[in-house]
């Protein structure tokens, strides 16, 4: 059963001063919204993923396990020894694609939780997949992303920096990536054969918490209007469109907030990864699925 946390413990809101905010945090959270627990128990969740009815499904690193939240809150175990799988996401195939990071590989897992291997030999942290199915996934080990094309050999395309978290715009054609410490994020243009171009630091600045020399910035999620949502140090960050910041949701704990994704009913709830737990929080927008967007023409 989902549990609500007290507005006047974790529900503040930070609203960021920038220069311009012509989409404040008021426009996507309600008064009443607060974070809800969904889940705890865990050693260190990661990697919320959405399937096409709003379920989501998330990683415990640490447990090398992966669970699955339906909209009433009920949490069931998915998937066991999962070798400490990280970042997650759901394909048009209706496969949950993993960075499996105990075999350094990508896999697609099936609804048994069976599994094939899309990439073998590779480290990795997260990933992405478009509604083709081609994937995206970051190496900060080897401070590289990778791109895999449906159904093909991966193959490095970037490199030079500390890449983490990554996501696409809604209409796939520029991907994001965080980089855990510099004050912003990448954006790079995808390129028809899937290579990547003009690297730009498209989202800034990005708050840094007190205490700490930097972000910290992790995993990404975008709503259907382009607003990008990522997990820092400083809570859940939102800017426009545009890259400019809009403010930041303070976290439901202290604990690391690691990552952030859309799901349940009208996947117009937001959900975190932080620490040994899973939150979630109502919003007046939604994220949907990449497949999904594609799939009605958008």
């Amino acid at each position: 059963m989902l549990r609500t946390l007290s507005a006047s413990v974790f529900g503040f809101l930070f609203v960021v001063q920038a220069v311009a905010q012509d989409t404040p945090l008021t426009m996507v959270l309600s008064d009443d919204s607060h974070w809800e627990l969904v889940s705890e128990g865990h050693g260190f969740t990661e990697g919320p993923a959405v399937d096409r009815h709003g379920n989501v499904f998330f990683s415990d690193l640490r447990a090398s396990k992966i669970f699955r939240a339906d909209h009433s809150g009920k949490v069931t175990l998915f998937a066991d020894k999962t070798a400490q799988t990280n970042g997650l996401m759901f394909g048009a195939d209706g496969k949950l694609y993993g960075c499996r990071n105990g075999d350094r590989s990508i896999v697609a897992y099936d609804s048994d939780a069976s599994f094939r291997v899309v990439a073998s030999g590779v480290s990795s942290n997260d990933l992405v997949v478009s509604s083709a199915g081609d994937i995206y996934f970051t190496d900060p080990e080897n401070e590289q992303v990778w791109y895999v094309p449906s159904g093909g050999k991966p193959r490095v395309v970037a490199k030079g920096f500390r890449p983490n978290g990554v996501v696409l715009w809604p209409d796939e054609s520029t991907l994001v990536v965080t980089d855990s410490v510099e004050p912003h994020l990448w954006t790079f243009a995808i390129k028809k054969d899937g290579s990547l171009a003009h690297r730009e630091a498209y989202y800034q600045p990005l708050v840094v918490a007190s205490g700490k020399n930097r972000p910290g910035s992790d995993g990404m999620a975008v709503d259907d209007l382009g607003r990008l949502f990522v997990a820092t140090y400083a809570g859940l960050q939102m800017c426009d469109s545009t890259g400019r910041p809009s403010g930041v949701m303070l976290k439901p704990q202290r604990a690391f907030l690691s990552n952030v994704a859309f799901g349940g009913p009208d996947f117009s709830y937001l959900f975190v990864t932080c620490g040994d737990k899973v939150y979630r929080r109502k919003t007046k927008t939604k994220g949907t699925p990449y497949f999904l967007r594609q799939s009605k023409g958008n």
